[in-house]
Order: structure tokens, then C-alpha cells, then sequence
């Protein structure tokens, strides 16, 4: 890691023997990560994959409300629906946008335009590098 690096943020899991159960803590936030029923898990948080969506259908709306309240535009719900698919090319995730609110053709292209720059869809499409190391 280059001295010039700056972390972002920095997250902790940790698993003991509760059957994939895990602590994630981030920040001043902890939550709770498991595997469903169906794979062994005890189906007490989000599994992985859905914690991914998670982040992404969250920073897009948080995105969408900060453009639109800069914008002064009246909406009054955002909603972001996010599926997952697995494909022989990899993976693929297909975002359906709603809004309940005063919104024209026009304003609504934009907004799709901006659900794609949320930080979050910015790093799932970008260059991603992962470095595993021990501590």
C-alpha cells in the first residue's frame, strides 16, 4: 500500500462457531452477516451477496436524493430494485428505479444517468484490485 493510498473506510468480520454467522463492524455500525437456511447458515442477517445489493441500492438512493433535493425537484419515494444474475459471461445486475413525485421524460433520463455514478456502482464496474495478505 503506496503512502499517497487513503483509506476510505475500513471494515472488520469476524466468525467464531455459530454455523456462518458473522459480526461486521464498520465505523460506529455493526450487523450481522449469515448464509440462508438452505446452505447450512442460520438465516439471521443478509448473506453476502445480498449485502452487495444492499450498498448498491442504497448509495443509489442516497445519490438520487441528493441530486433531486439539490435540484428541488418534489418526489416524495425513491425506490431502487435491484436482481441479481448469474450468466456464463459472469454476473450481471439489472436496476429498476421508481419514483413517486412530479417528474418528466426528460428529468427521469437524468436521473438514470445519475443512479450510475453512485460511488457504489462506480467501484462494481470499475478496476477493482483485492490484495490478500496476513495480519
Amino acid at each position: 500500500m503506496d503512502a499517497e493510498n487513503e483509506i476510505l473506510v475500513s471494515g472488520v468480520a469476524r466468525i467464531a462457531h455459530t454455523q456462518y454467522q458473522t459480526i461486521v463492524s464498520s465505523g460506529n455500525h455493526t450487523i450481522i452477516a449469515d448464509e440462508p437456511l438452505d446452505v447450512g447458515g442460520t438465516d439471521t442477517g443478509m448473506s453476502p451477496y445480498n449485502l452487495l445489493l444492499a450498498s448498491l441500492a442504497s448509495c443509489t438512493a442516497i445519490t438520487l436524493r441528493m441530486y433531486i433535493n439539490r435540484k428541488m425537484w418534489i418526489v416524495d419515494e425513491i425506490g431502487v430494485h435491484l436482481d441479481m444474475f448469474k450468466e456464463q459471461s459472469g454476473v450481471l445486475i439489472e436496476s429498476k428505479l421508481t419514483f413517486k413525485g412530479e417528474l418528466n421524460e426528460e428529468q427521469l433520463k437524468r436521473l438514470i444517468t445519475i443512479a450510475d455514478a453512485c460511488p457504489i456502482h462506480k467501484i462494481l464496474v470499475g478496476n477493482i484490485a483485492i490484495n490478500t495478505s496476513l495480519a
